[in-house]
């Protein structure tokens, strides 16, 4: 069984605090788009650079700048039940892998509060492997590849909904959590929902795979 976990908003709870942020970008910049936050959710950087500032070289660097200071300042502590599942699967011998938007110098934060995550995952993936953003399936994709399993064999764990229509669109069995994302939307996309992964049990991961 191979599973792979999205990370802000599934294993650690950070949404709240990059909602905050993209909404006050959003008021600063795009006050035309009341809802830039939730459009930017689940992105790599580089989308959100080729999608709101385009060929803007200095606002790019500006925003960069600005998020770096954010993510600086930022907490990132586990969601209920992440750490326990993921040890729960290392121990029954699966595969599992963080396959994440984020990208490398964001992660470095993230290691400096939890140095053992890479001994908790078999991989972790970012925005530098995938040529596409989310909601192209290619994050996914690649890790499969990587970890020598069929995308109909993995699990994808995801929360945003441009995540969901990517763990979807690789044709990937889909485990939703509503942490971020309102239900109707979740269970559009999603073959089991749960509140959050301390609802999720080692068997229903299993019964999951099978179907």
């Amino acid at each position: 069984m191979t599973i792979l976990f999205d990370l802000d908003g599934v294993l650690l709870n950070t949404e709240p605090q990059y909602s905050a942020f993209w909404h006050q970008v959003g008021k600063d910049l795009f006050p035309e788009t009341p809802d830039f936050a939730a459009r930017v959710k689940g992105n790599t950087l580089r989308h959100i650079f080729d999608t709101w500032f385009p060929n803007d070289d200095e606002a790019q660097a500006e925003m960069k700048q600005r998020l770096r200071a954010h993510e600086t300042q930022m907490t990132y502590p586990f969601l209920p039940g992440a750490a326990r599942l993921l040890r729960l699967l290392q121990q029954a011998g699966h595969t599992t892998a963080i396959v994440t938007s984020s990208s490398l110098p964001k992660m470095a934060f993230v290691l400096r509060e939890h140095p053992q995550l890479p001994q908790m995952v078999s991989r972790i993936f970012t925005a530098e492997d995938a040529p596409r953003s989310k909601p192209a399936p290619d994050c996914f994709l690649v890790a499969a590849e990587q970890l020598g399993v069929k995308p109909a064999d993995c699990i994808v764990v995801e929360d945003s909904e441009n995540g969901l229509k990517a763990a979807r669109a690789a044709g990937m069995k889909v485990l939703g959590l509503l942490t971020t994302t309102p239900r109707a939307v979740v269970e559009t996309y999603s073959d089991y929902v749960a509140n959050n992964l301390s609802e999720v049990k080692l068997s229903d991961l299993e019964t999951l795979a099978k179907q």
